[in-house]
């Protein structure tokens, strides 16, 4: 691998580790930089790749939250350990929809959906929905402020709504977030939750293109993976603390208005270098 290369991966692992928990797509912003600063990989890698660099910032969500998930820590009262088998239980709820559809449409979505006409039109529409949502909000009070007064029903609501995560441009976090909102959580609860769905439904998927992908690496393509998941790992640290900081004093409202700014960008940038962007 030479240096140019090398620095491309790291620049994928610095926007792999900021878009997967900001709620703006990271789709939606490789799209962009795989157009116009491609690695120098084959397509069936790339196509491994964006799924696999996010186990380095899955590993962020289980370090940042060790404490919070581990019900074994001495440190927990009897009834705390009860409460994290609670969220783990509502945790597990949540994936089922996703593990499922995302087993049988995955491929499907990917060759149908991957095009820059349904990251657009999938970025402004939930950046729209969001300053709705928060606009709706600001005179209502989260009726969920806990993950103790979650109901498996609503787990399971939430999880049915990631399914649309799918879709390019939809965003996992942003998808999970305005559906728990709508369902009545409030902001921390809903980021929180989407965290921590995010530990099951993105090592299942890494692990099934890993395997769909299979085990002829060559060294260059090892040094790609492993730079690019190590990197994504130590921005998240940083993000994930910034967004659950961030949400306590502002609103989404202005990952809303970045979003439908990028999907005009995308659609500009298709209208410009038609031939740039997956059509």
């Amino acid at each position: 691998m030479d240096f140019l290369e090398l620095i491309k991966v790291i620049f994928y692992g610095i926007v792999e580790g900021i878009t997967e928990w900001l709620p703006v797509s990271s789709t939606g912003h490789l799209i962009l930089f795989e157009s116009f600063w491609p690695l120098d990989v084959t397509p069936e890698f790339l196509e491994m790749f964006r799924v696999v660099i996010q186990l380095g910032a899955i590993l962020a969500v289980c370090v940042v939250f060790f404490k919070r998930l581990n019900p074994f820590c001495r440190c927990h009262s009897p009834q705390q350990k009860s409460d994290i088998w609670d969220i783990w239980v509502k945790v597990i709820i949540g994936c089922i929809p996703a593990g499922i559809i995302g087993l049988l449409l995955n491929d499907f979505f990917d060759e149908h959906f991957y095009k820059w006409p349904v990251v657009a039109g999938a970025l402004i529409l939930y950046g729209v929905a969001f300053i709705l949502i928060e606009n709706r909000n600001r005179h209502q009070k989260p009726q969920i402020r806990s993950f103790r007064d979650m109901s498996w029903i609503t787990a399971l609501s939430i999880g049915m709504i990631q399914v649309l995560a799918l879709v390019p441009g939809t965003s996992r976090s942003g998808s999970t977030i305005l559906g728990a909102m709508l369902l009545g959580v409030s902001r921390t609860v809903s980021a929180e939750y989407s965290f921590f769905l995010a530990i099951p439904v993105m090592f299942g998927a890494s692990g099934v293109k890993l395997l769909k992908y299979g085990l002829n690496y060559t060294g260059a393509e090892v040094i790609t993976l492993l730079v690019g998941m190590i990197v994504a790992f130590v921005v998240s640290l940083f993000v994930i603390r910034f967004l659950m900081d961030f949400i306590k004093r502002y609103s989404f409202k202005i990952f809303g208005y970045y979003r439908i700014a990028l999907g005009i960008l995308v659609v500009l940038i298709a209208v410009i270098f038609p031939a740039a962007l997956p059509h």
